[in-house]
């Protein structure tokens, strides 16, 4: 009996052992798959929040990609939010020079005194974060969503702010709150945080792209000669550069004085509207160009133009408009000079052609006879006239060809020594008659054969001793020299210096290789300084007293002379002084 009953205990003790061992395998299994289905939950938030976050990066990274806009960034993480966070209320604030924007969307109706708390909580944040204070009173603020009752009497419970730092400095402030306590955790608030910087280093990085480029803009239009001025579609201005501001004769030299478009419109007064050229190129998209308008001596071209922008398909943003003074004074001045020379042009071939037409008549009238001096006379002025009208023809065409870039020289092996001495003795007569003494001095280290086109050497000469002779009085002295010149040695030529006072220095021939070099010295009336400038410049003519009036040129000579020196890639240059005489020369490398 004992037996049994030592042997029932046993038993008893056993199956209960195995019970608890059972129990306790029911109870961990159990509690595995709590866990485990807390951490599938959690698994599943984790991977919820991740596809959110993946997801806004991808449109942030798009839209971000090409916007500066702020409250746009702001926009496109407020507007996503409620897939993966739960709030009663979501905004930002956003810095501005004037205002700052504050845009508040209510999910779920609140009361005033929660939308206050949601302001302040703002304000603290961005006081704290700019070191500046700032008040309610400086928001510009828009709220959205359900309406606000005041019979709703729940507080704040739980709420965050989260920066948004562009470039360095502080742009906005994202905030999200809620009624319930303790609700937004730490990988909420972790998402976020990585979302805005992504947001703020895409628009730092374009901020910076754009800010290359503008300082590029910015120096471009800094240095433009045409003055302009760009405005918004408000008139303020937001482009101003120098140039426009010297035509205004604003002084921007004070640095508390603020450019307005006032500032325009009373200096323009009468002479343009400029306010109403903008308001029709910024309401009605219609661009403006003036006639010449003339302001302080100085002769202007203005353009307005609308400045839109196509950020969409169809649509177009107004910017506002840009206005251009282009200055064409030196036009006004060129096409006066055109006109004085066609007119002078005229003038020169009309005097030789009325000559030869009154000859003609007394010979077809037999008034003159055949054989008598007088006959032969006229045949002679007739000759010289025709001449003369045949050789300001060429240096027209001449001139043509070398404007065209169709002049052409002929270089072949030559003497120049030959060319000089033909040219004084063709002009010995004529100098002879004026009691002029024309003389030549060659130096021996001339080679004796050099690459030139002696028909175009000798048109320079021909203008060269043609002037010396028309302004230099009887009694008075021409020189003709040549010689060779490197640019390192000095060079000496058998002159007098007494006689010829006025003769280049080794700096004014401007040569870099080894070259010939002719002068024509006078003892002349000379050039004034402010005129030499203008010498070789086609259409300028220098009007300078000549000695006689008998012979007159059309003033192209120099141009052409100019032409022929640079085709042969030498150049030609002149010293003078005003009541002491003149040296013109040209010069033509050896190689």
């Amino acid at each position: 009996m004992s037996k049994m009953l030592a042997f029932s205990s046993g038993t008893l003790i056993s199956c209960l052992v195995g019970l608890l061992v059972l129990l306790g395998l029911v109870f961990y299994l159990i509690f595995y798959l709590i866990n485990q289905k807390k951490a599938i939950v959690k698994e599943r938030e984790e991977s919820s929040r991740r596809l959110y976050e993946l997801s806004i990066l991808k449109e942030l990274g798009v839209r971000a990609g090409y916007s500066l806009n702020v409250e746009e960034i702001l926009q496109i993480i407020t507007g996503s939010l409620i897939q993966f966070i739960d709030y009663t209320a979501v905004g930002y604030a956003v810095t501005t020079p004037e205002k700052i924007k504050v845009n508040i969307h209510i999910e779920k109706s609140v009361n005033y005194k929660f939308l206050n708390d949601i302001k302040k909580s703002m304000a603290a944040s961005l006081s704290a974060l700019t070191n500046k204070n700032i008040k309610l009173s400086d928001f510009d603020e828009v709220i959205s969503g359900a309406i606000i009752v005041d019979e709703v009497k729940k507080k704040v419970g739980s709420l965050f702010n989260i920066p948004l730092v562009i470039s360095g400095q502080v742009a906005g402030v994202l905030t999200i709150a809620h009624t319930e306590t303790g609700l937004y955790k730490e990988e909420d608030m972790t998402i976020l945080y990585k979302i805005t910087g992504q947001a703020s280093e895409a628009v730092s990085r374009l901020q910076e792209v754009v800010k290359i480029e503008q300082g590029k803009l910015n120096a471009m239009v800094e240095s433009m000669g045409d003055g302009v001025l760009m405005v918004d579609p408000e008139y303020r201005i937001v482009v101003a550069n120098p140039a426009v501001k010297r035509i205004i004769n604003f002084n921007y030299s004070e640095k508390d004085k603020v450019l307005s478009i006032f500032d325009f419109v009373d200096n323009l007064g009468g002479k343009f509207d400029i306010h109403g050229r903008l308001e029709e190129a910024i309401s009605k998209n219609e661009p403006y160009i003036s006639k010449r308008i003339e302001i302080d001596n100085t002769f202007f071209e203005i353009g307005v133009y609308p400045v839109v922008h196509s950020p969409e398909k169809n649509k177009n943003k107004n910017l506002g408009a840009v206005v251009v003074f282009h200055d064409i004074t030196h036009d006004i001045e060129l096409e006066k000079v055109r006109e004085e020379f066609t007119s002078m042009i005229v003038h020169e071939l009309r005097s030789p052609l009325d000559s030869i037409k009154k000859i003609i008549e007394l010979m077809v009238a037999g008034s003159i006879k055949a054989d008598s001096d007088e006959y032969k006379e006229y045949l002679n002025m007739a000759h010289q006239s025709s001449s003369s009208m045949l050789e300001m023809v060429n240096d027209i065409l001449d001139l043509s060809k070398l404007q065209a870039g169709k002049f052409e020289i002929n270089k072949e092996d030559a003497n120049i020594k030959n060319v000089i001495e033909n040219r004084i003795t063709f002009f010995k007569i004529s100098a002879n008659s004026k009691n002029l003494s024309l003389e030549s001095s060659l130096s021996e280290n001339i080679p004796e054969i050099i690459k030139f086109d002696p028909q175009a050497v000798k048109q320079i000469l021909n203008n060269f001793i043609s002037n010396a002779m028309k302004f230099t009085s009887q009694g008075g002295s021409i020189l003709v020299s040549a010689f060779t010149l490197d640019s390192k040695s000095n060079f000496s030529i058998n002159i007098n210096k007494d006689k010829f006072k006025v003769f280049p220095e080794i700096s004014n021939f401007r040569i870099r290789k080894p070259s010939l070099c002719v002068v024509v010295s006078d003892t002349g009336i000379g050039i004034s300084q402010d005129h030499l400038k203008d010498l070789f410049q086609t259409y300028k003519q220098v009007k300078m007293d000549q000695i006689d009036d008998e012979s007159k040129g059309t003033g192209l000579g120099l141009v052409i002379a100019k032409g022929i020196a640079e085709a042969h890639s030498g150049n030609v240059g002149v010293v003078s002084r005003e009541g002491i005489g003149s040296s013109f020369f040209f010069t033509i490398p050896l190689s």
